[in-house]
Order: C-alpha cells, then sequence, then structure tokens
C-alpha cells in the first residue's frame, strides 16, 4: 500500500474534510469531553460539541466554492447548535477564520496560520482571557506558535509539504497546551468559580481544540480515510 500524499495547501473540499474529520472526533470522545467538563464546569461539553459538529457535518455544500464559504457555515451551525460559552467562543473562531481568508482559493501554511491567528483574536475579544488562565487559549496558542514557525521553515525534503510539518507540530503542541492545564488554576469561566478545586482537572475546551488540531492533522497527512 502506498504511502497517503500530504497536502500541500487546504482548498475548500478540504476544509470540508476537516469539520467532518472533527465531528468523528468529538463524538469519539464526547463522553471524555463530559467528564472533563463534569469536574469543572456544566457537565455538558462533549455532547454539546458532538451537537453542533453533525450539525455543521449536515451544513456542509456538496461541492464548497471556497475555504472561507465553508468555514462561515461551520461557524454559523456552531453558533446555533452549541451551547453554553463553547459555542459563541467556536462559532467566532471559524468565522474570523472565514472572515480572514476570503477571496482565497486555498491556504497554504502561512494564510493558515493566519487565519488561525485572526480565530484566536475572536475568542480573546470574546472570552477575554489569556495564556494561563486555563481555556482553550491555552491550547490555541501553542498551535498558533507552532504554525508561525512552520510557515518560516522551509518545506521538510521527505514529503515536501511545510504545511504537513507545521499541522502536525501544531497539533502536538496544542495536546501539550491541554494537558497543561490540568495543573493550573482557572481565571476564566465557569471553572474560575472553584478556585482551587479547579487544579488537578484538564480544561475541556482546551481538550476539544487539542482534537480540532488532530483532526486537521490528519487531512493534511492523508490518514484520515484510513482512520475513520
Amino acid at each position: 500500500m502506498n504511502a497517503p500524499t500530504p497536502l500541500t495547501a487546504l482548498r475548500a473540499a478540504d476544509v470540508a474534510a476537516w469539520i467532518r474529520r472533527t465531528s468523528q472526533l468529538i463524538s469519539a470522545h464526547a463522553d471524555e469531553l463530559t467528564a472533563l467538563d463534569a469536574a469543572i464546569g456544566d457537565a455538558d461539553h462533549g455532547a454539546n460539541m458532538k451537537r453542533g459538529l453533525a450539525a455543521a457535518v449536515e451544513a456542509l455544500p456538496e461541492q464548497p466554492e471556497t475555504p472561507a464559504a465553508v468555514l462561515k457555515q461551520t461557524a454559523m451551525a456552531l453558533i446555533s447548535k452549541v451551547g453554553g460559552a463553547a459555542g459563541p467562543l467556536y462559532g467566532t473562531f471559524f468565522l474570523r477564520m472565514s472572515t480572514a481568508c476570503a477571496g482565497q482559493q486555498s491556504l497554504d501554511v502561512a494564510a493558515l496560520a493566519e487565519a488561525v491567528a485572526a480565530g484566536i483574536g475572536g475568542i480573546v475579544q470574546r472570552g477575554n482571557a489569556e495564556s494561563g488562565d486555563k481555556t482553550m487559549i491555552d491550547a490555541w496558542n501553542p498551535a498558533l506558535s507552532a504554525l508561525r514557525t512552520g510557515a518560516a521553515a522551509p518545506a521538510p525534503a521527505e514529503t515536501g509539504s511545510a504545511l504537513a510539518a507545521a499541522v502536525e507540530q501544531a497539533a502536538a503542541a496544542a495536546d501539550a497546551g491541554r494537558a497543561a492545564t490540568a495543573p493550573m488554576l482557572a481565571k476564566k469561566g465557569r471553572a474560575s468559580y472553584l478556585g482551587e478545586r479547579s487544579v488537578g482537572h484538564v480544561d475541556p475546551g482546551a481538550a476539544s481544540t487539542a482534537l480540532i488540531m488532530q483532526a486537521l492533522a490528519d487531512v493534511v497527512s492523508g490518514t484520515a480515510a484510513d482512520a475513520a
């Protein structure tokens, strides 16, 4: 069997595949996400995200025209279907991504990094959180840093895909950021009401962020179909 060929840029169909793979991973980990949220939140993050991503997949056009169109459609589905804080936050993230890449037919690693940066800016503006507050930002910021580093690096000789290398590193960075939230004291969101009792628990938003980035890595590496 031939090794999968990694993507060098994300076209509209690839972004749609990202949303579908995200829905698969969120669904597979929904109980885990809900358990994390039960410890420091409302115990509904997994169920809400599963419902929202299923709606986003249902809303995907058969032949998406641009990455921005897919991202905007995803944003609208998440805002309308995901309850709690996650819906507005993730909806804003994808909507800002959509605005940042408007008019582009494909996204290389530099364009992806700037779109993600715009999305994170939306989360920060809406949630007023920063690194160290024990939120999804603690997974998103390391992922963005890895994407920007990858955008500045030459494409690896073995694959020729700077995008694949950067997204793989970004997924790993997001997962490390997720794990790093466990010892943090929550300073934002429902978990902040618990004070010291929030320490020792992984933030559910950081956990779902890590899954979103892993889904992107699966699509870009060409392994999403095998993992489905």
